[in-house]
């Protein structure tokens, strides 16, 4: 009984390592999200055709609960926060939430952000 609860310890741990080994490969950063008023969640964010998605890092799925569109996203703030994070307020077509991340990780955020092609803001009716 106890090998068979110690077994089905150790898999789960493994998959939750393969998860965050596959979550955290190439493209990706640590990330926090604040959705609104909400707490900050901890998760890993990855840039893919013209979006940032955020997958937190506790749970099952491999899918990012966060699809962000860097069309209209607007960086309205900046702020320090405590352990060296970065966070910044968006707003624009999506809903207003914050990201706080390194400062290195904000770099290549923002060079994301501007490096959008100049018809990616057109709107063609």
């Amino acid at each position: 009984m106890v090998a068979t609860i110690v077994i089905c310890v150790l898999l789960a741990a493994a998959l939750l390592v393969a998860r965050h080994l596959l979550l955290a490969r190439r493209g990706s950063v640590p990330c926090r999200i604040r959705v609104g008023d909400g707490a900050w969640r901890s998760g890993i964010a990855r840039y893919a055709d013209g979006e940032l998605h955020w997958t937190p890092v506790l749970g099952v799925r491999l899918r990012p609960r966060h699809a962000i569109a860097r069309r209209g996203l607007v960086v309205s703030r900046r702020r320090e926060l405590d352990g060296g994070l970065v966070a910044i307020d968006c707003s624009g077509s999506t809903r207003d939430l914050s990201l706080a991340m390194s400062d290195d990780a904000l770099t290549g955020f923002l060079a994301w952000l501007e490096s959008a092609p100049p018809s990616a803001y057109l709107d063609v009716a």
